[in-house]
């Protein structure tokens, strides 16, 4: 488990900015011990625990990238066709029989091995058979349509770098250089959990004024984009030791907690006294809009990332604490989301010294995209979150916005 140092508590009523909150959670969290060797199939959203280093190169010979006929280039009349006698055929996984003579060709089907001497593949399209005999047109470059041994990977060189998350890409590569198995990084074991009184079960019957636990769903499923183990710890009421003794049972077990409401400052909001009484609180609220109460501190030696209660804050502070806390703990290499201008088609007033996050939608337009924002405000509006493609992004310095302002709009792709 990771062990936080003593000295990131903010005092006050200070905000933190959250470019500052970023660097405290990287220099403040080491990764977890533990590599193991999964099959390549199971490495998908894994960590590379190790650089990964080349044993053959990629592709393995010359060959070629069309079908057509491999000649060599000085054979070739720049200024007129060019008549060479056909005299092998050439497939995929077979051995060209001998060097290419000058004035021959050879017949050559996508992938197979460029015979010695060949140097220009020319595409089927681009010439005319007649009997033996290949007319070639003009035009053709030296090297066309020919690929070199080791252009995509060089023998011996990094194909991968250590902690990078493997996707869908990096698996084929893997599988070209012939790795049935991948040094990872140890899986996390994330300890999640919701809290409230007024919290309960989807698929249980509400009572009173209570409401269905959707935080806690969402954040279990951005976790497991994450590729940690997801430990479900329910639903925590708003006792002081009844959440206290889970959130210590939590950290006994696991490598990170997540939580989800009670972190502002209301009788009835826990999680902060909870972390002052049994661990650090490291802080607590964050310059931004949603979202200012966030906690970053630890239970016993264990992280803890305490999110908003409401869905929207919730999902914004994971993007911008939990997952780095994640990614450095996991070992992994931190993630910066992409910016895209786009133009501002809503008129925006906020404060100074805080960023602050709009939702809105993306028109496509000649030019750059315009930004329309979503009408209701709210940060518990669920409905923000299913019917905008992102967020315009607004600095700290930033007060106003008018309609056919560039802004800088960040995808939810880009955050989870």
């Amino acid at each position: 488990m990771a062990q936080l140092s003593d000295d990131c508590f903010v005092v006050g009523g200070g905000l933190m900015n959250i470019d500052a909150a970023r660097r405290s959670i990287f220099e403040r969290l080491a990764p977890v011990e533990g590599v193991e060797a999964v099959p390549l199939r199971q490495s998908a959203g894994r960590t590379l625990a190790q650089d990964i280093s080349a044993p053959i190169a990629v592709p393995g010979f010359d060959n070629s990238a069309v079908d057509g006929y491999a000649v060599r280039f000085d054979d070739l009349d720049p200024a007129g066709e060019t008549v060479l006698r056909c005299v092998d055929r050439i497939a995929a996984g077979h051995d060209p029989a001998a060097t290419l003579m000058p004035g021959l060709a050879v017949r050559i089907f996508t992938g197979a091995a460029l015979p010695a001497g060949a140097d220009v593949v020319i595409m089927q399209e681009d010439c005319r058979r007649d009997g033996d005999r290949v007319v070639i047109r003009p035009g053709i470059k030296r090297g066309a349509n020919t690929r070199r041994a080791g252009e995509d990977v060089a023998l011996g060189s990094v194909a991968l770098a250590a902690g990078r998350r493997l996707g869908p890409a990096d698996l084929g590569l893997l599988a070209a250089l012939g790795f049935a198995h991948v040094p990872v990084c140890r899986r996390l074991r994330v300890a999640l959990l919701s809290t409230g009184d007024e919290v309960r079960e989807p698929g249980t019957m509400l009572a009173g004024r209570q409401i269905f636990d959707a935080n806690r769903y969402m954040l279990a499923g951005l976790l497991e984009r994450l590729g940690v183990e997801v430990d479900d710890r329910g639903i925590v009421p708003d006792d002081p030791t009844a959440l206290a003794a889970a959130l210590r049972q939590a950290a006994d077990e696991s490598d990170l907690i997540v939580t989800s409401g009670g972190v502002s400052t209301g009788e009835e909001d826990h999680i902060r006294s909870a972390i002052a009484n049994h661990g650090s609180l490291y802080f607590w609220r964050l310059a931004i809009k949603p979202g200012r109460p966030v906690a970053m501190g630890q239970i016993g030696s264990t992280p803890l990332a305490g999110l908003p209660g409401n869905p929207v804050a919730a999902l914004l502070t994971f993007a911008l604490v939990a997952r780095p806390m994640i990614e450095a703990l996991g070992g992994t290499t931190p993630h910066l989301a992409q910016r895209f201008r786009v133009l501002a088609d809503f008129d925006y007033r906020k404060k100074t010294g805080r960023r602050e996050y709009v939702r809105a939608s993306l028109e496509r337009a000649p030019g750059l995209a315009r930004a329309r924002r979503y009408a209701k405000e709210g940060a518990g509006m669920l409905t923000s979150l299913t019917e905008t493609d992102g967020l315009v992004e607004l600095g700290e310095d930033t007060t106003r916005i008018q309609p056919g302002a560039e802004v800088d709009f960040v995808p939810y792709s880009e955050l989870i």
